[in-house]
């Protein structure tokens, strides 16, 4: 007699059913890490904006940067942090840089805007509890509706 080799339906359909659970649980896992990826990126990008601010903020305080008295001293647009003002102080003229480039909002999904329009500015005159632009930029915020995985909406952070 001559022996068929092979596999069995039933042994297929219960390898099929096993990588089909070990798939639906693989799924989830990995959209947790894309996201915790992205407010990884959105937390980094909100740190360097706003140390750069923190800092011409800095420099207006010392004078290096040119003020009116009726300027708060915090930057006039997110460009200008990268852009550079000039040094008053400097005699040979140098401007001063606080970001090398400015980093793009890691939630926004709009190809057609320039990295600083995918950030909510924050003018020094607008209260905390309803962000407004205004005259300068004293802080910024992501335009998401989102939810972060702690449970924060991400434009509280």
């Amino acid at each position: 007699m001559k022996r068929w080799r092979g596999f069995t339906l039933i042994e297929l359909m219960v390898t099929l059913t096993i990588l089909a659970v070990l798939a639906s649980v693989a799924l989830p896992l990995s959209q947790v890490a894309a996201t915790r990826t992205r407010e990884d990126e959105l937390r980094r990008a909100l740190w360097q904006i706003r140390s750069a601010i923190d800092a011409y903020k800095q420099a207006a305080d010392e004078g290096r940067i040119q003020k009116s008295l009726d300027e708060t001293g915090f930057p006039p647009t997110l460009a200008s942090l990268t852009e550079g003002v000039k040094d008053i102080k400097d005699p040979t003229g140098r401007n001063i840089y606080f970001l090398r480039r400015m980093p793009r909002d890691p939630f926004c999904d709009c190809p057609s805007k320039n990295n600083e329009q995918t950030w909510g500015l924050r003018s020094y005159a607008s209260p905390p509890d309803s962000p407004a632009e205004g005259r300068d930029v004293y802080d910024v915020y992501t335009l998401s509706n989102g939810v972060g995985l702690n449970g924060v909406p991400y434009r509280d952070w």
